[in-house]
């Protein structure tokens, strides 16, 4: 019996040091996974700073080359953002973002060359390159552009279609709500006046039989019907009370 404890509990000792093993594993990966981010956006920060700085306060190829990477650099940064953050509401973006992925890799590529482009010191050699350069960044910013702004024109034409199916349902709604402009006020008392004048003739000229007493019965009075006979339609039945 004794033994029986010391081995449950051993297995509990050993569950709760293995879960604060993967524990820490997560929050140490998840650490790491924050810095790289910080340093990532930190370089690119510095990257496109640095990029604009030659484009402005240089002349010639590498001004050129500055402002190729800036535009490249721009272009995918701006679409790969549009297009996750529609993806996460409209998962038909899921194909656009694959095809992304396909053109980035033909950006880093561009991207690659470029930069080993601004260390090249033969200039002539660098200015022969940048027709085709020129030609093959418009290239790929076009298909992001295009990607980017069909993502915002379905994001907006889906809030449009939206917008119009919750004014639609509000102006019933409001309808609805404003019901009692039928039967209250003027349009009441039109309606009740409209109702009269369509009774026919009959209704106002025939008098109402009257009931003659018989012989040797005395006439009663008339009298009001008992308000507590006839319960409003809001009030509840009361139960008989149990006899006894």
């Amino acid at each position: 019996m004794e033994a029986t404890i010391v081995t449950i509990l051993a297995l509990l000792f050993l569950s709760f040091v293995a879960l604060g093993v993967y524990a820490t594993v997560k929050v140490a990966k998840a650490a790491k996974r924050g810095v790289d981010r910080t340093l990532d956006q930190a370089r690119r920060t510095v990257e496109d700073t640095t990029l604009r700085a030659k484009s402005f306060g240089q002349a010639g190829v590498a001004a050129e080359l500055a402002k190729l990477r800036l535009s490249l650099r721009g272009s995918m940064r701006a679409t790969q953002d549009a297009l996750q953050a529609g993806a996460v509401e409209d998962a038909s973006l899921r194909e656009s973002l694959d095809l992304f992925a396909r053109l980035s890799a033909h950006g880093r590529e561009l991207d690659e060359d470029l930069k080993r482009l601004e260390r090249e010191p033969d200039k002539a050699y660098v200015a022969g390159q940048l027709p085709a350069l020129t030609e093959r960044t418009e290239r790929i910013t076009g298909s992001a552009d295009a990607l980017r702004q069909a993502a915002r024109d379905r994001a907006r034409r889906f809030a449009e279609d939206d917008l119009e199916t919750l004014s639609a349902q509000i102006d019933v709604e409001t309808g609805a709500l404003r019901h009692w402009t039928t039967t209250d006020g003027r349009d009441g008392r039109e309606a009740a006046a409209g109702a009269e004048a369509a009774q026919p003739a009959w209704y106002e000229s025939t008098p109402a039989p009257q009931t003659q007493p018989r012989a040797g019965e005395t006439p009663q009075a008339i009298t009001a019907p008992d308000p507590r006979a006839t319960p409003y339609p809001w009030e509840k039945t009361a139960r008989p009370e149990s006899a006894g």
